[in-house]
C-alpha cells in the first residue's frame, strides 16, 4: 500500500511514517498542499492522509481540488489527520469529500481502523481492493 501524507510538520510524518512502516505500508511526503497535489500528478497512491492547518494552501482547499479532478485520482480516498477540534470540523470535511476524520496526536489502531473501514467500504462499493 502506497500513502501520500500531506503534512507540514516533519516531526508528525516521522510518527505516522513509522507506524505505516509497521504494516509494510509505503509513505510518501507531500511537505505542503501545493507539494502533495504536484505528488498526486505523478504517482499513484493507495490513500491521502491530509493535515488541514498548513503555510499556503490548507487541506480543505487541497480536498476540493483533488475531488475536482477529471480523472480516476478525484476518487483517491482521503483522511484528514488533524489537531483542529472545531465543533463541526468532522462534518465541514465529509462534505468536502474526506472519507475519514482523525484528530492529533494520532494513535496506530485509529488510523489502521481509518484504513481499514476505507477498503472495506471501496470493495462493498466494487471499487479498487487494496
Amino acid at each position: 500500500m502506497k500513502i501520500l501524507f500531506i503534512e507540514d510538520d516533519p516531526m508528525n510524518r516521522r510518527v505516522v511514517r513509522d507506524m505505516l512502516d509497521v504494516a509494510g505500508a509505503t509513505m510518501v511526503d507531500g511537505e505542503n498542499a501545493e507539494d502533495g497535489l504536484a505528488k498526486i500528478d505523478q504517482e499513484d497512491f493507495d490513500v491521502v492522509l491530509m493535515d488541514l492547518r498548513m503555510p499556503g494552501m490548507d487541506g480543505f482547499e487541497a480536498i476540493r481540488r483533488i475531488r475536482a479532478r477529471d480523472d480516476a485520482k478525484a476518487g483517491l480516498p482521503i483522511i484528514v489527520v488533524t489537531a483542529d477540534t472545531a465543533i463541526d470540523l468532522t462534518e465541514r470535511c465529509m462534505a468536502l469529500g474526506a472519507d475519514e476524520v482523525l484528530f492529533k496526536p494520532v494513535a496506530m489502531d485509529a488510523l489502521f481502523d481509518a484504513i481499514g473501514r476505507i477498503l472495506v467500504k471501496r470493495s462493498d462499493d466494487g471499487g479498487m481492493i487494496l
